[in-house]
């Protein structure tokens, strides 16, 4: 009885092992929320605020790490808050792009992945509420591009996988010295495998 429980676990480890070393290629959609905030300076307080993204995602690996490039549309929204209490909500839409590495522990299609990478985000459309405090204080003069990185974790069951992230801001969103803010988010979404 023994023996067989041994034999058991040495063929289930090496299926497994054997997994991690076999090329592989997957594409599939995505899409879920986010919640942004910005880090700035004395002068404003930023709130998380809800947006969402949806899009694509490939994933090349081999040799248990794997090379998952992403395109998708995301909205992001935040509430600055100036120190006279006055809110200006900024809403952005924003193409992004990360180029991702990671790992994956598990086989048969049932997994857990740990990734991080770098994200370029191309800022589509920008709009703002100006309270009437804020119009003369902040202008909300941002850039049309952003770097990040991203560091996750997900769970792939079967075609469905499921990724939480956080994305911290590289590059300051002001083009003026006054406005100097960083966009950091987290991310919860569910992806599904066409191939």
């Amino acid at each position: 009885m023994k023996r067989i429980i041994l034999s058991a676990l040495m063929l289930c480890s090496s299926v497994v092992a054997f997994s991690q070393v076999l090329p592989s290629f997957q594409f599939g959609i995505k899409g879920g929320a986010n919640l942004s905030k910005f880090s700035t300076d004395n002068v404003f307080d930023s709130d998380n605020r809800a947006g969402y993204y949806a899009g694509f995602y490939a994933r090349v690996g081999a040799v248990g790490l794997h090379f998952q490039p992403e395109l998708y549309l995301a909205g992001k929204n935040t509430t600055l808050v100036s120190v006279a209490g006055v809110d200006n909500k900024v809403k952005f839409t924003s193409v992004d792009v990360p180029l991702l590495i990671g790992t994956k522990i598990g086989a048969a299609g049932v997994g857990l992945r740990l990734n991080t990478g770098p994200v370029v985000s191309f800022i589509v459309d920008k709009k703002q509420s100006f309270g009437a405090a804020t119009t003369n204080i902040f202008n909300g003069n941002f850039k049309d591009q952003a770097f990040a990185w991203q560091f996750g974790a997900g769970l792939d069951l079967g075609g469905l996988g499921v990724d939480l992230r956080y994305e911290a801001g590289l590059t300051k969103l002001g083009k003026d010295g006054y406005n100097d803010k960083k966009l950091s988010l987290f991310t919860l979404g569910l992806a599904y495998k066409l191939f």
